[in-house]
């Protein structure tokens, strides 16, 4: 199981693991409205349709086409989703001394799966160096901060850059 086809099947179990910690263990809304403007007023569960569907079609397009380009898209969801998001958890829980809802499975599950997706894209040579990582993260942490100040609208634009990224390294590709 130290392929990368293999463990991106784990990102999307892990990502209904933490929204179940989030929402039916604790209530993160409750704990985020306490230090946050509500400025993301759609139900947490639009939230998880949606976000779990762009990830099962990140790791669909992956699978069926395994390519770099496809990996690095995939990647960019996972540092937004769950790199980005569990850096928030365990961040914010530390700054405010409360628990944020979210944060044990941040920790137990998206940092340690997220690692070994990461470990066996470098050693497949989906990730060529660390300057893609740290690029695909940087994109991420962006994402993840406009989704939230603006809303779900930044995950559509996002969507429709990575096709605009897709075909961009398909023709490099083929030129090289």
């Amino acid at each position: 199981m130290k392929k990368f086809n293999n463990l991106i099947i784990l990102a999307p179990l892990a990502y209904a693991i933490h929204h179940y910690e989030e929402h039916i263990m604790f209530n993160f809304r409750e704990w985020r409205l306490k230090y946050f403007l509500d400025n993301n007023n759609i139900p947490t569960e639009a939230v998880l349709c949606i976000l779990i569907s762009v990830l099962l079609l990140a790791v669909f397009f992956q699978l069926i086409s395994k390519s770099r380009a496809t990996s690095h898209i995939l990647l960019f969801f996972l540092m937004a989703m769950q790199v980005v998001n569990a850096a928030f958890h365990i961040f914010f829980s530390l700054y405010y001394f409360d628990f944020s809802p979210g944060t044990i499975t941040a920790i137990f599950l998206y940092l340690p799966i997220n690692f070994l997706i990461i470990q066996s894209a470098f050693r497949e040579g989906l990730l060529k160096n660390t300057t893609e990582l740290i690029i695909i993260f940087i994109l991420g942490t962006s994402t993840f901060v406009l989704f939230e100040l603006l809303g779900p609208k930044v995950w559509l634009v996002s969507f429709f850059m990575c096709f605009i990224y897709y075909f961009w390294m398909r023709k490099i590709s083929s030129i090289v």
